[in-house]
């Protein structure tokens, strides 16, 4: 039985993917800069004597596994392999070397399991046809995103994919359970850059000013009824800003400029370039009532990420025979973002998340923080779910 032998395989490669991840966490490298992590994927890909090209966005590579059975099928798995601009606090053997980078999002877990899956494929060519693509991308973490260059540099061609899925470690999701959602799931993500311009001088004389930080105080006010006035409630949307500079001023002086840095998400692409002009209407109307101006700049980011409902149905049956039908769990939608969101634009997709939790264990720390780490457990199960998947998507 194919799920049993799975099983089998992800059991005895456990520890040298667990040693794997060990190395990649504690040696991160910050987004597009991956040079000793693309080195050493390579390294291990070198090992299995498996075929790859790298040099794409420069750090990344691309895998080839073909099964021994008659398909045209292509699959086409994703990790992404930066870290963040975080410091470690964990006190762990394997804690990052690299002071003020972590991999604090989980994507050595992600290269782990992409190299653990390719491990157990390798190894059951027999039981399939077919192509499977494995890519190690750099830059999620960082606009434009690695998946859009790798995009632009023909990473869904020669071959073309016919389904591609993803995966994401979970916290909030105990170990040995996996969460998926079909359609609409995360949304579009865009930076907000305002710089609001007025006259400094003396805080003790404001008649002679025109104060940009009373400005961007109203600004912000202002903005917020971009989502609690004009966004349709049936479309999930925040406008969030978490920046706020004023070069120059102090307790007793009026600066001449504040420059203000946030996002704005929501899931309705049309929503979401209207939202875009009426944000810089309303900064630039409410600056110029009171006597200055404001720039404006919207850095357009990562789109929508949609799960192909036909390929995630088919992978919520497929999770539910390798896992168990109690350890599969439906995921309400997310305002967070994922450059993944660039190939489910472009093929049938699905992007799961596995949990990777332990409360008895402590392990209860978020993405983005310094205290984040995994049951490696999970490890295990990472590896051989998306292994079966791959399989019974390319029998």
């Amino acid at each position: 039985m194919i799920k049993n032998l799975v099983k089998e395989y992800a059991s005895q490669y456990f520890g040298k993917i667990q040693k794997i991840r060990h190395h990649l966490h504690m040696n991160p490298e910050l987004s597009f800069n991956e040079v000793n992590t693309g080195k050493y994927i390579k390294s291990v890909l070198d090992d299995l004597k498996i075929e790859y090209t790298d040099g794409w966005c420069e750090h990344g590579i691309v895998a080839i596994i073909k099964g021994n059975q008659p398909s045209d099928k292509v699959i086409m798995l994703r990790a992404d392999i930066d870290a963040l601009p975080i410091t470690e606090e964990n006190n762990i053997p394997y804690k990052s070397k690299n002071i003020g980078v972590m991999h604090a999002c989980g994507h050595d877990v992600h290269t782990s399991c992409l190299l653990g899956a390719m491990h157990i494929l390798n190894e059951m060519k027999s039981t399939f046809g077919g192509t499977i693509k494995c890519i190690f991308q750099p830059g999620e973490e960082q606009l434009p995103g690695g998946a859009s260059i790798m995009i632009k540099q023909g990473v869904l061609e020669n071959p073309k994919p016919t389904s591609i899925l993803g995966q994401h470690v979970h916290p909030p999701l105990a170990v040995g359970k996996v969460g998926y959602r079909s359609g609409m799931y995360m949304a579009s993500a865009d930076e907000i850059r305002i710089t609001v311009k007025g006259k400094g001088g003396h805080a003790a004389l404001p008649h002679n000013c025109v104060d940009p930080v009373l400005m961007s105080a109203r600004i912000l006010t202002a903005l917020q009824d971009v989502v609690a006035r004009n966004t349709n409630p049936n479309i999930p949307a925040v406008l969030s800003f978490g920046k706020i500079n004023s070069d120059g001023g102090a307790t007793n002086i009026i600066p001449d400029e504040v420059k203000i840095e946030g996002t704005f998400r929501t899931m309705n692409e049309t929503w979401r370039t209207e939202a875009h002009k009426q944000i810089v209407r309303i900064a630039e109307k409410t600056a110029e009532s009171m006597g200055g101006s404001c720039d404006v700049d919207i850095m357009v980011g990562y789109p929508c990420l949609i799960n192909e409902p036909v390929l995630t149905q088919r992978t919520h049956n497929n999770m539910v025979e390798y896992m168990g039908k109690e350890n599969v769990v439906e995921l309400p939608i997310r305002l967070t973002a994922e450059d993944f969101s660039y190939y489910s634009q472009e093929a049938p997709a699905c992007f799961y998340r596995l949990g990777t939790g332990n409360v008895k264990k402590g392990i209860t720390s978020p993405v983005h923080t310094p205290t984040f780490d995994i049951d490696e457990k999970a490890l295990e199960i990472g590896m051989g779910l998306m292994a079966y998947l791959t399989i019974k998507e390319l029998q």
